[in-house]
């Protein structure tokens, strides 16, 4: 269940990534359901993940402010 968790939140932030290129509403969905998805990643996964899911989050973080 944990690696399911994880991988979800990566598929999340890449198809992010993918259409952030796309109309802004779509945008900001995508990126509300990866946020979502690494928050439930991080209650079950390993400490290896859990810095994956920083990085992950820091690529968000870095996109969103490129939208704006």
């Amino acid at each position: 269940m944990a690696n399911s968790l994880f991988e979800n939140a990566r598929e999340a932030v890449n198809r992010f990534r993918q259409n952030r290129d796309g109309s802004q509403a779509a945008s900001q969905e995508d990126m509300q359901a990866a946020k979502q998805a690494i928050q439930s990643a991080y209650s079950q996964c390993s400490q290896d993940e859990k810095q994956q899911l920083q990085q992950l989050e820091q690529q968000l973080e870095n996109d969103s402010q490129s939208m704006r």
